[in-house]
């Protein structure tokens, strides 16, 4: 069987999703919106797309479209998820799944009653550190696991000016100043998504921006937010704790690598730099550079990406590792593009083989729930200064 889907917002990260869902032999069309409508029409013409919609509303109102992919200003996610579920759609949502607990549990409620596919999209599901963190604690190789660190550190010079200006419009800077703990899935999910467990509570510090050029600045922030970088450190379920960081003023080249891990067990221990990664144990250090290493598969000046920031179009056309296995992905993805360290085209398969099969997808609503709300209540405990704060849990999916 196939589905219809619906693309929500056309800008610099959707086009290479759509040409990746459009090539999915689970999927029989695709369609667009966009609050612009000439992006929605360059965007249906550059990837053959079978049409736009003039709205949101217009595009939930369609029968033509059984589920929406969401790629809007990542505060936007939690409103437009519930709306889609509630029209009966399947909904895939770019990160994060919401900014507040209640927008969360809301979701987790349509989610429930509806029956429908919902799937966050992270990209750290499939971080080849996280993959092969993954594969060494089934295997049992860490022994018992204590301690683990997720980092997200992306300068702000580094693309995010640009990219901010094309999707803020004459008010960037007050979207721009978006506080890095709500945006804590790249970190978090990269340890989670390995380690089989949840955060039950958190105590983080936060570092005010001290640049002066209007970002970061309370006075001018739509989130009163004046943080550029936080750390946090969260305990979690069954004893142990790991620590993130996101940082957007940091002297690092996130050009090559934005996302790196470790992880500490009472065996053996794995970690992960910008350009190298080791795995280390009682005996010796080896080195797993290679094994975590993607391939480009489209190069930085393709015409594709010439609305993205040079600084940013290296999260665009990385390849797959050769700790991923692609067994499962369909032989139409062999040779498109593929991004952020070969995660791309396994969240479209997720997603789209979570749709056909009515099973659940890898980042449920329940896994994106521990993804998201560690960071939501991290940023609360760094606006209090560090005070220790409880993390709500929503539990296992029903059957998961």
């Amino acid at each position: 069987m196939t589905f219809s889907l619906g693309i929500v917002g056309a800008g610099q990260f959707s086009g290479q999703f759509a040409k990746l869902f459009l090539a999915h032999p689970g999927v029989a069309d695709v369609h667009v919106t966009d609050l612009l409508p000439e992006r929605a029409e360059e965007l249906a013409a550059t990837e053959g797309l079978s049409g736009t919609f003039p709205s949101y509303e217009a595009m939930l109102e369609s029968k033509a479209v059984d589920a929406v992919a969401i790629f809007t200003q990542r505060w936007t996610h939690g409103p437009l998820v519930l709306q889609g579920l509630r029209a009966g759609k399947h909904v895939y949502s770019a990160v994060p799944m919401a900014i507040t607990r209640d927008e969360i549990a809301a979701i987790i409620d349509a989610v429930r009653e509806t029956g429908l596919t919902y799937m966050m999209g992270e990209t750290s599901q499939y971080n080849p550190a996280t993959v092969h963190a993954r594969n060494q604690i089934a295997e049992g190789a860490f022994g018992r696991l204590f301690y683990a660190e997720g980092d997200y550190v992306h300068d702000m010079d580094l693309g995010f000016y640009e990219a901010y200006q094309y999707s803020g419009g004459e008010n960037w800077k007050a979207t721009a100043s978006y506080p890095p703990l709500l945006y804590p899935t790249h970190s978090v999910g990269g340890v989670l998504g390995a380690w089989r467990t949840h955060a039950v509570s958190v105590s983080a510090i936060g570092v005010r921006d001290e640049r002066g050029d209007g970002v970061f600045d309370k006075e001018v922030s739509q989130f009163g937010n004046d943080f550029s970088n936080a750390t946090a450190l969260f305990e979690v379920a069954g004893g142990g704790s790991f620590r993130t960081n996101e940082f957007r003023r940091v002297g690092y080249p996130s050009h090559i690598r934005e996302s790196r891990f470790r992880f500490f067990g009472t065996d053996a221990s794995m970690e992960q730099l910008a350009t190298v990664s080791f795995w280390q144990d009682k005996k010796g250090v080896r080195d797993i550079t290679e094994l975590l290493e993607p391939k480009p598969t489209l190069a930085p000046d393709d015409p594709s990406l010439r609305h993205i920031a040079p600084a940013l179009r290296a999260a665009f056309t990385s390849g797959s590792a050769p700790v991923h296995d692609r067994a499962r992905l369909p032989r139409e993805f062999d040779h498109l593009h593929n991004g952020h360290e070969g995660s791309h085209h396994f969240l479209v398969d997720d997603f789209v083989t979570a749709v056909d099969t009515r099973t659940l997808p890898s980042v449920n609503a329940w896994v994106a729930a521990r993804y998201t709300l560690p960071g939501i209540v991290a940023h609360e405990s760094a606006r209090q200064g560090g005070v220790r704060l409880e993390i709500p849990d929503f539990g296992d999916a029903p059957g998961a």
